[in-house]
């Protein structure tokens, strides 16, 4: 690999395929259906005057907001970290710079943005990941359209931000219709959770759902950690747990789904993408997948004309924030399969500091390579518009 070609983020058109915005705390409370008025997440306090985040489907979170004396302004974290090219030291236990980010599009989202190094961002929501956690389909599609309307008032007319439409799946007549719906509306791409309950990606029941996101021109996300609870574990050792096994773990299942069961092979213009999960994981699972389909041949159906690998390299993406072994097994997963994002304004992203987290982890990758991961993959995929200047040849 050549390492004498470096350069910083401004030069190259940098799209972050995993951001998120803050959505408003009353959101689905004032927009959703009135048979749904009592099931929509919610903030309840307890007799001992703690905070609770409930939703349907999950059990309660316990929301600690941080104190006052620990508050830290973007502002002030700027002054103090600007003077060095160190990567910058930020007490990432308190978390209560984080929390003060994330707003719908503002001239502090983009200042943000900015100062990250960041053109464009794919934008996913944060209390919408919860949008598929009951169990009831009704209810799944309820959320996602009042999540859908407002993501697309928010960011009419933004040129930088462009969010990612829901789709509840289990309901299929439905979640097509709302694939026709939103791509009228000009969304980018959509979004569906990794995990169903009962069914898999790999049966044939979808395939209005894959001809409709065909016929629209839309890739879909599967955002880790969303469908399903992810803080399954509790307690020795439960947040790791769940960070590693119950959320990034999740789109193992749909990548082998979509790779394996000729779904790419009828439709081979879908396109998807994991988010939030990491890349490290995708060489082993095409090696995974090429293994099955040759060892286990006598067993395996459809016959595909292509190994699972081959769809997934001419189909798949995965993004990641700060993933070395990913980047050091990108020759296995190929180039045109990488996304970065810097996963603003979460506490396990890059964001404020992304140019020190990508020169330190794409130092032995080519200029070229370095450009496609860092927004050309995602400007092809979300078809966003890149400047003439930094378009490849």
């Amino acid at each position: 690999m050549d390492t004498s070609d470096k350069a910083s983020l401004k030069d190259y058109f940098v799209v972050s395929a995993d951001s998120h915005v803050n959505e408003p705390n009353d959101l689905w409370a004032t927009r959703i259906d009135h048979r749904f008025k009592d099931r929509v997440p919610r903030v309840e306090v307890d007799a001992q005057g703690r905070k609770w985040f409930v939703i349907e489907g999950f059990r309660p979170s316990r929301i600690r907001e941080a104190p006052r004396d620990q508050e830290v302004s973007v502002e002030t974290f700027r002054s103090e970290n600007d003077k060095s090219h160190a990567r910058p030291q930020l007490d990432r236990t308190k978390g209560a710079m984080f929390q003060q980010r994330g707003a719908p599009p503002s001239p502090a989202r983009t200042a943000d943005m900015d100062y990250d190094g960041i053109d464009a961002e794919i934008v996913f929501p944060n209390k919408g990941l919860t949008c598929w956690s009951s169990p009831d389909p009704e209810h799944n599609t309820a959320m996602c359209r009042v999540w859908n309307d407002w993501a697309h008032e928010a960011f009419a007319g933004q040129t930088r931000s462009y969010p990612v439409a829901a789709i509840a799946p289990a309901d299929l007549p439905s979640a097509v219709s709302e694939i026709q719906r939103v791509a009228k509306l000009g969304f980018h791409a959509v979004m569906m959770p990794p995990l169903l309950r009962g069914k898999g990606y790999n049966m044939p029941d979808f395939d209005p759902l894959w001809a409709a996101l065909c016929d629209a021109r839309l890739p879909v996300c599967f955002h880790a950690g969303s469908g399903k609870d992810p803080r399954t574990a509790a307690g020795d050792g439960g947040a790791i747990i769940n960070y590693v096994v119950h959320a990034m773990n999740t789109v193992l299942e749909p990548v082998v789904q979509l790779c394996s069961s000729g779904v790419l092979e009828r439709f081979p213009t879908l396109y998807f993408a994991t988010i939030e999960a990491g890349a490290g994981w995708v060489p082993y699972a095409l090696w995974g997948m090429d293994q099955g389909f040759d060892k286990h041949a006598f067993w395996v159906a459809p016959k595909l004309k292509m190994k699972p690998s081959e769809y997934f390299r001419r189909n798949g993406h995965a993004s990641f924030q700060e993933d070395p072994i990913g980047v050091q097994l990108v020759e296995e997963m190929g180039i045109g399969t990488m996304l970065w994002g810097n996963d603003y304004p979460h506490l396990e992203g890059s964001w404020p500091y992304s140019a020190q987290v990508t020169d330190k982890m794409f130092a032995g990758l080519k200029r070229d390579d370095r450009a496609a991961i860092l927004g050309l993959n995602a400007a092809r995929l979300f078809n966003i518009d890149v400047p003439e200047k930094f378009s490849r040849a």
